[in-house]
């Protein structure tokens, strides 16, 4: 059983549904997520809160902290795009196997840390 950290892009299709069978290919794993992409979904989709569905599903996951230590480190990169940081550096903290994500920039990087930046697995 492999840690994976589930990028943005790759947590709202996980929590929307939206792929294939996105959460059998994941469902043996230990997800972890940042809490800027639990934000970030919200917003995007405008769901409401309180919200029972959400609750359920984000017990699912192992949330990283978002502290000022990874707030630090997202300000110095390795990329120009902040939110980009704040997610390589939250799978660093939670000392994750996988980074999962479909961003094109951040798979062209291979490896953060231990994690292998990978499109599916």
């Amino acid at each position: 059983m492999a840690k994976i950290f589930l990028d943005t892009n790759i947590f709202i299709d996980f929590v929307e549904k939206r792929g294939k069978n996105i959460e059998d290919k994941l469902g043996q794993h230990d997800l972890v997520v940042s809490p800027l992409s639990i934000h970030i979904l919200i917003y995007i989709t405008k769901k409401k809160i309180p919200n029972e569905k959400l609750l359920k599903i984000i017990n699912l996951f192992l949330i990283v902290d978002f502290n000022k230590v990874i707030s630090k480190k997202a300000l110095h990169g390795p990329t120009s795009d902040f939110e980009d940081n704040i997610q390589l550096h939250s799978a660093v903290a939670a000392d994750c196997d996988y980074f999962l994500t479909s961003d094109r920039l951040l798979l062209k990087t291979k490896f953060f840390g231990k994690a292998q930046i990978v499109k599916s697995l």
